[in-house]
């Protein structure tokens, strides 16, 4: 059965966009860039929020940039081939390669993607999503790269969900930039 897992950064004190909504902290060295590459070489399909979505649609065209270099230009084809759903209630149609609305909610989608076949994990991306997956049960792991910086408040990366949930560690890597990454699995 396919994994569900999140990754994102988060700041030291827990948040994922600061008060000003700046997450540009988040931007990845040469070294955190490469990793974060091969992370998404083992995703399968990636479910996006509406903001995420907005955010990701430069790497759809990213490849007509003359100033990328060869790392990006490959993040770029990555992402471009990577099959996307996007949940929104506000939007009626989505751009880029492999990009579709979602046609029902999350849990139904990842329970059809779950038992649809195919490789790769089930990666969920934005606050948003990712707070009502977590809140539901639905994600086998979290990938956590945390930044030597404190917002001082913002979304955070765990919102309340007045339960709790077990994890145990699968691996920690720290950078030369100071970011630590840390991957756990759901207890279950």
């Amino acid at each position: 059965m396919r994994s569900v897992t999140c990754s994102m950064g988060v700041s030291l004190d827990g948040y994922i966009v600061g008060p000003d909504g700046d997450f540009g902290w988040t931007a990845p060295g040469d070294e955190v860039f490469r990793f974060v590459t091969d992370e998404i070489r083992d995703v399968g399909v990636h479910l996006l929020g509406r903001r995420l979505y907005e955010t990701m649609l430069y790497w759809e065209t990213a490849d007509q940039d003359p100033s990328l270099d060869d790392s990006m230009l490959e993040w770029a084809a990555l992402w471009k081939a990577l099959p996307k759903v996007v949940f929104s209630t506000t939007l009626s149609a989505v751009q880029g390669s492999n990009t579709r609305l979602a046609a029902g909610g999350l849990a139904a989608e990842i329970e059809r993607l779950r038992a649809e076949p195919g490789a790769g994990d089930i990666a969920i991306g934005g606050p948003t999503l990712a707070a009502e997956a977590a809140a539901s049960g639905l994600i086998d792991e979290y990938r956590i790269r945390v930044h030597p910086v404190l917002v001082g408040g913002g979304i955070p990366f765990f919102p309340r969900h007045e339960r709790r949930v077990d994890l145990e560690l699968v691996e920690t890597r720290t950078f030369s930039s100071g970011v630590l990454c840390l991957r756990y699995r759901v207890a279950r």
